[in-house]
């Protein structure tokens, strides 16, 4: 045997002995080129919009409220998520309180209270109303025919025969006839104005659905099957010419804080044509009630019993 093996084999062994007597010692080389997965959320999911970011304050208030614009970028890694969104006008947040709260004894008068403003919102497409009772005020949704000085009446009860309402009035679904132009429909009761918020769009009451329903079909054409005590402001929303309505130019869809689009995407052509399809079948909602999570109780028995 050769001097160059005894010599390998004498340093394989002191190694071999070396990590013996140091088993619990561990090495470890950070790589050079080490690439963590960031998972972001899609847009859309999770309430993500990747448009802006609110600064609401622990009170409602009517202060106009700060905005930070995000153009598409996630707020936490800085990664551009949605390429389509960037750039824009910065625009001030009125907060819009969508709960329309009101008496619920028939015997008592209908909450009222008076528009005092009715002006546009950049962060929207339809106009906001002020409303003031007393010294509460609060913004809402403003409807078509709304007018300085009117008086929006407020109740949470449900009469047996349909009342007569005005428009900007909030009653149940219930106490609505048939017929009525509703929008900022709440979809369970007390969840506040959850359905109908674009510029131009209403809902119209259908007919009812046994005893304590109510079916109201959507501007999607799709017909909701809700409990008669959610509320619904009566009338059409404002700024109706809005989706009618040419941009205009590039500079102006850059202020609307949408970015140049590549021109290749066509709504009726090819793969992406257009697919009529027949509507679904009508959603019922029920009243949300917590599942109660059941206790399993383990009991040790020995076994000669």
């Amino acid at each position: 045997m050769s001097a160059v093996s005894l010599f390998r084999r004498a340093f394989v062994k002191q190694i071999a002995d070396f990590y013996s007597a140091n088993a619990s010692v561990s090495c470890y080389v950070q790589k050079r080129h080490q690439w963590n997965l960031k998972v972001i959320p899609k847009p859309g999911v999770q309430g993500k919009s990747y448009r802006r970011i609110v600064h609401f304050k622990d009170k409602y208030t009517v202060e106009p409220l700060e905005v930070t614009n995000l153009g598409g970028r996630d707020p936490e890694t800085g990664r551009r998520v949605v390429i389509g969104i960037g750039g824009g006008i910065k625009h001030k947040y009125h907060w819009i309180n969508w709960i329309r709260d009101g008496p619920t004894d028939l015997n008592e008068k209908p909450k009222e209270e008076r528009i005092l403003a009715i002006f546009h919102d950049g962060n929207r497409t339809s106009d906001v109303a002020l409303v003031g009772s007393g010294k509460e005020l609060k913004y809402i949704l403003a409807t078509d025919q709304m007018k300085v000085g009117d008086i929006l009446r407020t109740h949470k009860g449900i009469p047996r025969n349909p009342i007569r309402p005005n428009e900007g009035d909030a009653y149940p679904l219930g106490a609505l006839p048939a017929g009525t132009i509703v929008h900022c429909v709440e979809k369970y009761p007390g969840l506040g104005g959850f359905l109908i918020h674009a510029a131009g769009t209403f809902g119209t009451i259908m007919n009812r659905d046994g005893d304590d329903r109510v079916i109201v079909r959507m501007p999607s054409k799709k017909l909701f099957s809700l409990h008669e005590t959610c509320m619904a402001t009566v009338g059409r929303l404002s700024n109706i010419e809005h989706g009618t309505t040419p941009i205009g130019s590039a500079q102006k869809n850059r202020e609307l804080g949408n970015r140049p689009r590549s021109g290749l995407w066509h709504r009726k052509d090819g793969r992406h044509g257009r697919k009529v399809r027949k509507l679904p079948p009508v959603r019922k909602f029920d009243p949300y009630v917590p599942t109660k999570k059941e206790t399993l109780t383990l009991n040790y028995r020995s076994l000669n019993e």
